[in-house]
């Protein structure tokens, strides 16, 4: 059975930093786009993060503008885990985070995840 399980979320300040991480379990992902969504109260999810595998050990990095220069995404494949690594928070931050896994791109408008996590609540205060 294929897991995403989120932690790291909290609340912090306004500038302040989380860090979040995603572990997977139930097979391996390393030829898998693994990412980042989020979703605030009333709106609908919107992408913040994905690694896509580009062939052996090469992944690339997209961001989402909001985001670009302040969130880091990095995996590390020997925990089958990805991280969100996340600075500068503004309270427009504030929303549910949601890891996913996906055989195709991530990055693409309407993509739909093959695996989701639960979500864990990041809240920024100002």
């Amino acid at each position: 059975q294929v897991q995403l399980v989120e932690s790291g979320g909290g609340l912090v300040q306004a500038g302040g930093s989380l860090r979040l991480s995603c572990a997977a379990s139930g097979r391996t992902f390393i030829n898998y786009a693994m990412g980042w969504f989020r979703q605030a109260p009333g709106k609908e999810r919107e992408f913040v993060a994905a690694l896509t595998w580009g062939g052996g050990s090469v992944y690339y990095a997209d961001y989402a503008d909001s985001v670009k220069g302040r969130f880091t995404i990095s995996r590390d494949n020997s925990k089958n885990t990805v991280y969100l690594q996340m600075n500068s928070l503004k309270p427009e931050d504030t929303a549910v985070y949601y890891c996913a896994a996906n055989t195709g791109s991530l990055v693409l408008p309407g993509t739909k995840a093959e695996y989701w996590g639960q979500g864990t609540q990041v809240t920024v205060s100002s």
